[in-house]
């Protein structure tokens, strides 16, 4: 059974009197443990699917299923214990909350505040590289280290799914290729499954399963026998 699953979905949006499909008639089976990565250019409606798929939008038309039961029906109470149970998100804006240090910005995603909970907390400081910045507000760290914290965050109720939509993006190449490096090490060492949206033709490289979105539609793209390589190696 596919750990996480979209069939047949549709995201439909009214501009004025015209209905536009963001996305149309996806499916999407993902396994634990896959790294898989979704590109397209903006506007493609590569977001949208991310939303869908942990649970923080709702499809038009079609299901999506986590462990085979449908989230997409549930009410909000129960979508939300199941997002803050099962999913881990990282963004590309990093979505700290400024008057917070780095461990107060993890803490405050913990879904049962215990002593055990919040010392894990520099557990993932540590897995992040940040033991040393714990106690840093996000403006006194640099673009990659804001980073680093929103990952800890995503990990902290140790999820099942790390969705992140463009965690690059915003950050210089060097850096970048960090970030990367880090969710690849997630992936591999953790067996974290990861979805990830992008521009970058390079992130490809690090995936099980590659897929283009065009005009809301989900298309595979063809095998990489090097991200395979990499990924697993």
């Amino acid at each position: 059974m596919p750990l996480l699953e979209a069939k047949n979905v549709t995201k439909t949006y009214k501009q004025g009197s015209k209905v536009i499909n963001a996305n149309e008639d996806i499916n999407l089976s993902v396994a634990e443990g896959e790294f898989i990565v979704i590109i397209g250019h903006s506007g493609s409606g590569k977001s949208t699917l991310l939303q869908m798929l942990g649970g923080l939008d709702r499809p038009t038309k079609g299901h999506i299923l986590m462990n085979g039961k449908d989230i997409s029906r549930i009410s909000e109470a129960k979508l939300t214990k199941v997002r803050r149970k099962m999913y881990g998100f990282i963004f590309q804006n990093f979505n700290l909350i400024p008057t917070l240090t780095a461990s107060q910005n993890i803490e405050a995603a913990i879904n049962k505040r215990s002593k055990k909970d919040v010392s894990r907390c520099r557990d993932m400081l540590k897995v992040v590289g940040l033991s040393e910045r714990s106690d840093h507000i996000p403006s006194l760290l640099s673009g990659g280290e804001q980073q680093r914290v929103a990952i800890a965050r995503a990990l902290i109720n140790d999820p099942k799914i790390i969705f992140a939509d463009e965690p690059t993006g915003n950050l210089d190449s060097k850096t970048g290729a960090e970030i990367m490096s880090l969710l690849q090490d997630l992936h591999k060492n953790q067996g974290k499954t990861i979805i990830l949206i992008t521009h970058s033709e390079y992130v490809r490289r690090l995936a099980n399963h590659v897929y283009e979105i065009k005009d809301g539609k989900l298309h595979p793209v063809a095998y990489n026998q090097h991200a395979q390589t990499t990924v697993n190696k």
